[in-house]
């Protein structure tokens, strides 16, 4: 009896949870992926789907984000176009999130353009991709960095039937306001906020730009105290002009310490 009460509470719980939706029509990578987001994501509640249409039986919950493998379909295929559109229609309030076998620029460019929130490629480390999932389900956007050279990713605006919280959504005051914090940036501070954005720890950053991790941390610290930041999505999300600006009395030396 203990263990149907214990049952029954945890099924109770997990009803008012937010929602993550995985969408995979193949059994085996559906599987792995609902691990390893369970495993990571323990606050949402996930739940994996084989087709759009089994997002019929979600429109009592709260979803908040809908990942939908598109495999090695290009974004322009109708049936990629439609399940992108049948998505908005069962789930407007929720973020749209891409899983793709393909990481061109082309394909990157065309899936933002229609309003997806996130591009994940199938060849990235685990870490990122969770990364990238965190960044969108704060208010962000994620998606690869543009291969030629360029040091900051095109701002995408929150479309306001995505319903994100007031805080990231802002008037052009404030993005003046954070733009002016960014350029007091130093060029290497700019490369580690970029590394940031794409949710990398502070080992793979340090390898990346020839760098100790005791440096990296510094950096982060002095870029979270620059941008009026407590923690590193916050900075990301100040960076591309998500959150408002910091108000006048607010102390940058109580950001906190960087994670690792």
């Amino acid at each position: 009896m203990h263990d149907i009460t214990n049952t029954s509470k945890r099924l109770n719980e997990s009803l008012h949870l937010p929602v993550l939706v995985i969408i995979e029509p193949l059994l085996l990578p559906r599987t792995c992926i609902l691990h390893v987001l369970r495993r990571e994501l323990d606050e949402l509640e996930i739940l994996d789907m084989a087709s759009v249409q089994g997002l019929d039986c979600t429109s009592a919950r709260d979803v908040r984000l809908v990942m939908l493998s598109i495999a090695n379909k290009p974004i322009g295929d109708p049936s990629v176009e439609d399940d992108l559109a049948f998505v908005a229609e069962c789930c407007p309030n929720a973020a749209t999130v891409v899983l793709s076998n393909h990481d061109d620029e082309p394909t990157v460019q065309a899936a933002m353009q229609r309003g997806v929130r996130g591009f994940l490629s199938t060849s990235l480390p685990i870490e990122i991709a969770i990364a990238g999932l965190r960044l969108v389900l704060v208010g962000g956007a994620y998606r690869p960095l543009p291969v030629a050279g360029m040091n900051r990713i095109p701002d995408f605006e929150p479309p306001d039937a995505r319903g994100l919280a007031p805080a990231y959504l802002m008037n052009e005051g404030a993005r003046v306001a954070i733009d002016r914090s960014v350029t007091d940036l130093t060029p290497r501070e700019q490369q580690v906020l970029a590394e940031l954005e794409l949710g990398l720890p502070n080992k793979l950053i340090a390898a990346k730009l020839g760098l100790s991790e005791s440096t990296v941390k510094m950096h982060i610290q002095h870029i979270m105290r620059k941008c009026a930041a407590h923690n590193r999505t916050e900075a990301v999300l100040r960076w591309r002009g998500r959150l408002p600006a910091p108000s006048r009395d607010h102390d940058p030396g109580a950001a906190l310490m960087p994670e690792t």
